[in-house]
């Protein structure tokens, strides 16, 4: 999830809309994105009993697709499984919502978003205190992602593509220190012997 790096992305998807119906599709985007959240920060751990899915598997699976898209970013590409492909984006802007996807999903909750809620959400001791951290965090900024979007034309005026450009590389900095960290816990967890 990168607010300042997805302003120019959502101002193409609604480029045909007034400006009411971008700020329609702002908001119905964030919710339904702070839906998906909320579900997998909830219902995440159940799901990995129910699958026979360890915590720690999970983390290095998620800390590999999560470097694989900082890796992206760093290198100012937007990432594959982050985005959608040309022939999607096209297809997309055929249709008349894409508050649900491609922004809602995989845009603002995508894979590296649910693997990261799932990781962080079972790395605390106690399950709802894991689960209100997780979901205040990413709540928050899925509410600056809300606030750039309803001011895209004005963020867009204020930032220049080289500074866009500089925030998606130190966020992919950031996100592949956070996808080597989950990798190496998970790594530890399933192997004791490592650390």
């Amino acid at each position: 999830m990168n607010p300042v790096a997805n302003v120019p992305i959502f101002l193409a998807l609604t480029a045909g809309e007034s400006g009411a119906g971008q700020r329609a599709t702002a908001r119905k985007s964030a919710l339904i994105a702070l839906m998906i959240v909320l579900f997998f920060a909830l219902a995440g751990q159940i799901i990995f009993r129910i699958l026979g899915i360890s915590l720690n598997a999970f983390r290095v699976a998620g800390g590999i697709l999560l470097f694989f898209i900082a890796f992206n970013l760093l290198q100012g590409r937007p990432s594959h499984v982050h985005h959608p492909t040309r022939e999607e984006h096209a297809e997309q802007l055929n249709k008349e919502d894409v508050s649900v996807t491609p922004l809602a999903t995989p845009i603002l909750a995508g894979p590296g978003t649910i693997s990261t809620v799932l990781a962080l959400d079972g790395s605390y001791q106690n399950y709802w205190a894991g689960t209100a951290m997780t979901f205040t965090a990413f709540a928050a900024v899925l509410l600056i992602t809300l606030i750039l979007f309803l001011n895209a034309p004005r963020v867009k005026e204020l930032l220049p593509q080289a500074t866009i450009n500089l925030i998606t590389r130190m966020m992919g900095l950031l996100l592949t220190v956070i996808a080597v960290q989950m990798a190496a816990a998970g790594l530890t967890g399933l192997f004791p012997g490592l650390s």
